[in-house]
């Protein structure tokens, strides 16, 4: 089996595959540092796990994942953008600017769903990603997030309190009080920011464009927005497996 690994700025996440077929995840908050635990349920797959691959936006973490990974299943991951070239072509500027995990993510899209497609990822920062006709990655939008602008609500504003946006259940469009107010304005505020940078993208690169959202708070965003076609939670992992099968890591 193959543990895919894709390490966030807010959390870690972890993915079993059996073959094509996604068995197992986890998820861990990325601050744990150098006391890094790996999952328990991970623990009791160790002796199947054959190969491991890493993705990260945080470097200073990925020799801790490594030496965790190899200490629990004795496998030796291969890391994304060390050890492995993407098999994508990289319309930016200066292609080494663009984080690993969008153009993880841009391979899955191209493979999964198709080209052209729209890549809207809702994690610490939100982000938009073109992938053109012919499957190339040609750049996008980075914005502040839902958890950023969250902290910055409650650290700069005295009254508003630290809100958790775990559902969405009852809520009402204009808020009743401060936390149902703070929930409406993040929910719907984002999906209609989706919904527009979305209409100029298609704007200026046609209307018949995917559009597939993934990261932690797309299964709520997705419901706020009547532009994403598609909300792929595991976005990310399914593209290290194909990205693996793709290389010479996975011949």
């Amino acid at each position: 089996m193959l543990l895919a690994v894709d390490i966030g700025n807010t959390s870690i996440a972890f993915g079993v595959f059996r073959g094509s077929k996604l068995v197992k995840t986890f998820r861990v908050s990325s601050q744990q540092g150098d006391c890094f635990v790996v999952p328990t349920g991970l623990l009791a797959m160790t002796g199947k796990i054959n190969a491991a691959i890493i993705c990260s936006v945080v470097p200073k973490l990925i020799p801790v994942i490594v030496k965790a990974i190899k200490k629990t299943t004795g496998v030796t991951p291969v890391v994304v953008g060390k050890d492995i070239k993407l098999p994508i072509k990289n319309n930016y500027k200066n292609p080494r600017q663009v984080g690993q995990d969008r153009l993880v993510d841009a391979i899955a899209v191209k493979e999964i769903y198709g080209a052209p497609a729209i890549i809207v990822d809702s994690g610490t920062a939100i982000t938009f990603d073109y992938i053109s006709k012919k499957g190339d990655y040609e750049g996008g939008l980075i914005m502040p997030g839902i958890d950023i602008s969250l902290k910055a609500l409650y650290e700069r504003a005295a009254l508003l309190p630290d809100v958790k946006l775990k559902n969405d259940k009852g809520l009402a469009l204009i808020g009743k009080d401060t936390v149902g107010s703070i929930k409406s304005g993040l929910l719907n505020g984002f999906g209609s920011l989706c919904d527009g940078v979305i209409k100029r993208i298609k704007t200026e690169h046609g209307a018949n464009i995917k559009v597939i959202g993934t990261g932690g708070y797309m299964g709520l965003i997705k419901k706020y927005s009547d532009s994403i076609d598609t909300a792929d939670e595991f976005l990310t992992l399914k593209g290290l497996r194909i990205i693996f099968c793709l290389t010479s890591s996975g011949s």
